[in-house]
């Protein structure tokens, strides 16, 4: 289980510049960050989140010129200074029962200016409207800190052994759900929330991309996947397992999207758009004669303090830059292949390879084939 290092002041202290560049450059009077990504992002490692499945968590941070502020509640400020928190901050806290004194404090410490926000709400009339983070700050929060890169191995470690051990204990006659179960619970026995958990077995895997789970058993195949959330990254993965051998038609499904990927992987390189690893990929699935596939599902993008920040499309004109991270997930009807990749000085660095699940080499990458299970 991951805790979080003594380097977090320094890494605050470089977000908070980040954050008072975008507000001199935009000439506002504060930045309002309400979701649990931005709070993860802007505390180095913090977590607002109390009920999961919500997008804004139980505290937000406001920073001005001179000010960096958790805006929360009286419920939550304890915990969150002693356990979430790191220095660099000071507390606002109002009564749970009176929200409105949180934007009454807001609207004084921008004395006037603009409020920029990750989830801007609308004025009540009075001008008080918020207006979106600039581009550019939402473009930094993508390249990753070395700090935050450590973070992310360590999380890529823990979900891939969480994976390796639920389907290497899955049995033929465990129902989709149950499967869920045991991949949800490896993943909050090593401290990381399942932000995400998909499992499908023999029958639904060839009909859904997304195969949310159901009490059906899941019979000779069966697929996990994982976006796994912890200090606010996202790591994403998928594996299968075969109960029994695979036929030659499922090896060869398998060998050809191995290469897709490979061409796409290919295409992650500083100084490429995201567009260009669309289309890289787009070309791969033509040459392996499954054209459609591209247009079945998405086939990832960039990660980080979301499962996708930002997802290829034909048109997406982000650059690539050394520091990001990468969850593409090509796949054709009953298959898929996806890792969590960081792109460093020399190239693409696995950060959810497990050395103890069955690999093949491609174009010099340790890959994961399905495991088979006699």
């Amino acid at each position: 289980m991951s805790t979080l290092p003594d380097t977090r002041p320094a890494e605050v202290a470089d977000k908070l510049a980040l954050l008072r560049a975008a507000l001199a450059e935009s000439g506002a009077g504060a930045i309002r960050l309400r979701g649990v990504d931005w709070f993860a992002w802007a505390t180095a490692g913090g977590d607002a989140a109390v009920l999961l499945v919500a997008d804004c968590g139980v505290a937000e941070v406001l920073v001005t010129r001179d000010d960096a502020v958790i805006l929360t509640d009286a419920i939550e400020a304890e915990r969150l200074r002693l356990e979430q928190v790191p220095p660099g901050f000071t507390f606002h806290i109002a009564p749970w029962a009176e929200t409105e004194l949180r934007d009454t404090y807001v609207l004084g410490a921008a004395a006037g200016g603009a409020v920029l926000s990750d989830r801007p709400r609308h004025g009540n009339g009075n001008g008080n409207g918020e207006q979106p983070l600039p581009a550019s700050l939402r473009l930094r929060r993508m390249v990753l800190q070395p700090s935050e890169q450590e973070r992310y191995r360590a999380l890529g470690r823990d979900a891939a052994g969480a994976m390796t051990d639920t389907l290497r204990a899955a049995r033929p006659e465990w129902t989709e759900l149950e499967l869920a179960a045991a991949g949800a619970q490896a993943l909050w026995r090593r401290g990381i929330q399942p932000a995400l958990v998909l499992a499908g077995g023999s029958r639904r895997l060839q009909a859904f991309r997304h195969p949310v789970p159901t009490m059906e058993p899941l019979g000779s195949r069966a697929m996990l996947v994982f976006c796994a959330r912890r200090h606010g990254l996202v790591a994403s993965l998928s594996r299968g397992v075969a109960f029994g051998r695979l036929s030659d038609d499922e090896r060869n499904a398998q060998a050809d999207l191995l290469q897709v990927e490979a061409t796409g992987l290919d295409a992650v390189r500083p100084g490429q758009s995201l567009a260009a690893v669309y289309h890289a990929l787009d070309a791969a699935y033509r040459h392996v004669n499954r054209g459609e596939a591209i247009r079945e599902h998405h086939q990832g993008g960039i990660a980080g303090y979301q499962a996708r920040e930002i997802v290829a499309s034909p048109s997406t004109a982000t650059g690539i830059e050394t520091g990001m991270a990468f969850a593409l997930n090509p796949s054709f009807a009953g298959m898929k292949v996806e890792d969590t990749f960081l792109l460093g000085a020399g190239g693409l660095d696995n950060l959810t390879l497990d050395p103890d699940w069955p690999a093949t080499t491609i174009q010099g990458r340790a890959r994961p084939v399905w495991l088979e299970v006699a």
